[in-house]
């Protein structure tokens, strides 16, 4: 079916065959009823971004649904389906999900297939899964997860045992006992809003009650992960995107008899939106000749560092815990004009793209101006399961503070 990206250089693009994600749901009788709005190319985290207009949040048509997958957690948190896809190479899944008042999930990298789906960063994209319930969101990893031979980077020896995972609701023995859940000091503290804070101490609070054990963390290196995603997202992305020049991909522009390379600027110049322009331009930069190592080397050794904190941090606690975002969505056009500000609406989500492991946005009820916000679990790589324990734990046991949040126009 038509598959644009949100991009006008995509406009009329149609595919021969679809991801393997979407393939496994319909061979288990998943009916896909749409395309959902996203910020271009999954760059973006407000869907302002997007070739065809902004979707709006579910809560507040003045504020945004926040991105890259916007128009998906819109369609979840107002009942349109109940269950959707997106992709997340650095929270584009998990940040809307937050902003949205619904469960987003980012499984560790490798764990879905991402044959068919459109590259944005290829060693951070990762398909993510939106719904109003842990148990939602586990009956679709167990459909679209395993090893898929079509994509170089799947796990091979995957069996997903996410529903096995659930324990018996109904009989209230969802709980934590036993569970050592760490509180990473450098994402809680100041840059927070004051109903995200308040936000946090109560999520503390209910794990201790569920019987987690709640500890603080330390990951120095984490201040240093927005840098690092910035410098390698972009670089990634401009490799990945010169495929769209108008010669095999893309609405080509110009005359014939301009030329290729006439007609390839012409194309990229008027198909692509300012957003993926400032990112091509960025990236092509911190690959340049005389940049490299300055730039896009040490974002990498950076990269290495964080994993290396995550490792450390992940032999004493099972699941790390922050805010999804510092602050619940803001208003449409209030970044706009602030290219650094709106990337560090990032800055929580970020590191687990960079470092490969899980992570789930739970909603943990209403924040400042009254609208929703997230809470971020991280699980090790391949401990996914442990994520959807801990999200019908709190949606099981503790009420509407952590149930999704339906809103019905």
């Amino acid at each position: 079916v038509l598959t644009t990206a949100a991009s006008k250089i995509l406009n009329n693009f149609v595919p021969p065959y679809s991801a393997t994600v979407v393939e496994r749901l319909e061979l288990q009788d998943a009916i896909v009823i749409a395309k959902a709005n996203l910020d271009e190319f999954g760059m973006g985290s407000s869907n302002e971004n997007s070739a065809f207009g902004a979707a709006s949040n579910a809560w507040s048509t003045e504020h945004v649904a926040g991105g890259s997958s916007g128009g998906s957690a819109v369609a979840v948190a107002t009942g349109v389906a109940p269950l959707a896809l997106g992709t997340d190479t650095g929270g584009s899944v998990r940040q809307p999900a937050a902003y949205n008042g619904i469960i987003g999930f980012k499984p560790t990298y490798g764990r879905l297939s991402r044959f068919g789906v459109i590259a944005y960063a290829s060693s951070l994209d990762q398909v993510g899964v939106m719904a109003r319930s842990s148990e939602d969101i586990a009956l679709a990893m167990d459909v679209m997860a395993g090893h898929d031979p079509q994509d170089s980077t799947s796990v091979v020896d995957d069996t997903p045992q996410f529903s096995a995972a659930l324990t018996d609701a109904s009989l209230n023995d969802a709980s934590l006992q036993g569970m050592k859940i760490g509180f990473i000091e450098e994402l809680c503290g100041d840059g927070n809003s004051e109903g995200t804070i308040s936000a946090i101490e109560k999520t503390k609070a209910q794990l201790k009650e569920l019987g987690a054990e709640v500890v603080n963390v330390s990951l120095p290196n984490i201040k240093y992960a927005i840098s690092s995603y910035y410098l390698i997202a972009p670089a990634e992305a401009s490799s990945n995107l010169a495929r769209y020049d108008g010669m095999i991909y893309g609405n080509r522009q110009g005359e014939d008899a301009l030329g290729q390379a006439e007609s390839m600027m012409l194309t990229r110049g008027e198909g692509f939106g300012p957003e993926v322009k400032r990112r091509i331009l960025t990236g092509s930069y911190a690959l340049s000749a005389g940049y490299y190592d300055a730039y896009y080397g040490k974002a990498l050794k950076v990269r290495r560092l964080i994993a290396d904190e995550f490792a450390k941090a992940f032999e004493t606690v099972d699941v790390l815990l922050s805010p999804t975002t510092p602050s619940p969505a803001f208003k449409m056009g209030e970044k706009s004009d602030d290219p650094l500000a709106a990337y560090l609406v990032d800055i929580d989500t970020v590191a687990a793209n960079l470092v490969g492991v899980g992570g789930m946005s739970i909603p943990a009820g209403k924040a400042d101006d009254d609208l929703p916000c997230g809470m971020q679990f991280l699980a090790p790589v391949m401990k996914d399961e442990r994520l959807v324990q801990v999200a019908q734990a709190l949606q099981s046991n503790m009420g509407e503070d952590f149930s999704p949040l339906a809103k019905t126009w």
